[in-house]
C-alpha cells in the first residue's frame, strides 16, 4: 500500500523565541547598567549652581559633611594628613583634579582650611562640587 505523498514544506525559521531572548538580554543590561553608576564620597547636600560641569578626568574626592567631618574617597580622614595622604594617592600623575564636596550648612572656615591644604600639592587641580538647579 503506497501512501500519499505529503507536500514538503519549505524549511523556515521562527525567530519569535529568538526575539524574546534578545529582548531577555536587553533588559538584563538596562537593570545591571543602572548599578554600575559610580558613588563618590558621602551623601552630602551639595549647593547648587548653575554653571556646575561634570569632569571626565580621574579625580579624587574630599567630602566634608554637615558636622565638620572629612574622609577621602570614601575614607575617613584628618585634616593634618590630608595632604601627605593625596600626596600618597597621587604618585607619579602629573595633575589630579581633586574634588571637594562640602555640605552647603558646613562652616566656611572648614572648607578654606581643606583647600589651603590641597593648594600645598602642585599637582592638584580643585574643583568644588556643585548641583545644577
Amino acid at each position: 500500500m503506497r501512501l500519499p505523498e505529503e507536500p514538503d514544506l519549505p524549511p523556515s525559521i521562527n525567530i519569535v523565541p529568538m526575539i524574546d531572548v534578545i529582548f531577555a538580554i536587553l533588559v538584563f543590561f538596562m537593570v545591571s547598567s543602572l548599578y554600575l553608576t559610580r558613588s563618590e564620597g558621602l551623601p552630602v547636600n551639595l549647593p547648587q549652581a548653575k554653571t556646575a560641569e561634570v569632569q571626565q578626568q580621574q579625580q579624587i574626592t574630599v567630602s566634608i559633611d554637615r558636622d565638620g567631618q572629612l574622609t577621602l574617597d570614601s575614607e575617613p580622614a584628618q585634616l593634618a594628613q590630608l595632604k601627605s595622604q593625596i600626596e600618597e594617592l597621587i604618585g607619579t600623575e602629573s595633575t589630579i583634579i581633586v574634588v571637594v564636596n562640602a555640605d552647603k550648612d558646613v562652616a566656611h572656615g572648614n572648607v578654606v582650611e581643606v583647600i589651603d591644604q590641597l593648594r600645598q600639592i602642585p599637582q592638584v587641580q580643585l574643583a568644588i562640587a556643585a548641583e545644577k538647579p
